[in-house]
């Protein structure tokens, strides 16, 4: 064999060791190093998710505070509305009320014009009242205004 070939070898060998223990030597220098850089990493990542989780609690909130002041506008807005109706309903009701007793007191005085002088009319009235009436107390005026009082012939 060669000598060189044993150097060759021998140099191989050396090679491959000293590669080795290098190898090995930066692993355990860099494999630390990387678990701390991991590790921030992670700690960067879970921040970063508190605060967006946050924000969004956040963001949850004011639009709930929003939705439940814009509820309380439409109920107010809905109990004027209502209150406002209710009112005119209550003027119509009235002015209804009041044309009523127009109508009312117009037609009474027409009554009332039709019957002035119209002695004949108002007996007829009377005498027709008599033949209806069911056994019911007529008070009669006489001519001193005081009716007569027939208690005692009243049919018990």
């Amino acid at each position: 064999m060669h000598p060189n070939r044993n150097a060759i070898a021998f140099g191989g060998l050396v090679f491959l060791v000293v590669s080795f223990v290098v190898i090995v030597a930066v692993t355990l220098w860099v494999w630390p190093k990387y678990k701390v850089y991991s590790m921030e990493m992670s700690g960067k990542a879970a921040l970063k998710e508190a605060e967006w989780s946050k924000q969004i609690l956040i963001e949850e909130a004011k639009a709930k505070e929003q939705a439940a002041l814009m509820q309380a506008k439409a109920r107010i807005t809905l109990a004027q509305a209502q209150g406002e109706a209710q009112i005119v309903q209550a003027k119509a009701e009235g002015q209804a009320d009041i044309e009523r007793a127009k109508a009312a007191a117009e037609a009474n005085k027409i009554i009332g014009e039709s019957l002035k002088n119209n002695e004949a009319y108002l007996r007829y009235i009377w005498i027709k009242g008599l033949h209806e009436g069911n056994g019911e107390r007529i008070y009669i005026p006489t001519e001193a205004g005081l009716p007569i009082l027939e208690a005692g012939k009243a049919k018990n």
